[in-house]
């Protein structure tokens, strides 16, 4: 047995890229649940660089991770009334 990827434990990122004629959009869906599976709070752009150096093939997967990287920092929520005021 192999040793877990501390980048992707599940290896989700891994079974995409082995997946042959996987779409975009399937490739969408992995990452969201990779993603999903990130301890709360945690910076996925190092994880997403990792995968990219290991995987960044001519892949529908490395257009999502790269995709992913060029997203800005996504929005922190406010709750209560504080939320629902204009910025």
């Amino acid at each position: 047995m192999t040793d877990r990827d501390p980048h992707d434990p599940k290896g989700l990122v891994r079974e995409a890229y082995r997946i042959d004629g996987i779409t975009e959009g399937e490739c969408r869906s992995i990452f969201l649940d990779w993603a999903l599976s990130l301890p709360e709070g945690a910076d996925p752009r190092p994880a997403v660089t990792a995968l990219l150096d290991r995987h960044g093939t001519d892949h529908p997967m490395t257009g999502v991770l790269r995709a992913a990287l060029a997203r800005p920092e996504p929005p922190r929520r406010r709750g209560g009334r504080a939320g629902r005021l204009s910025p």
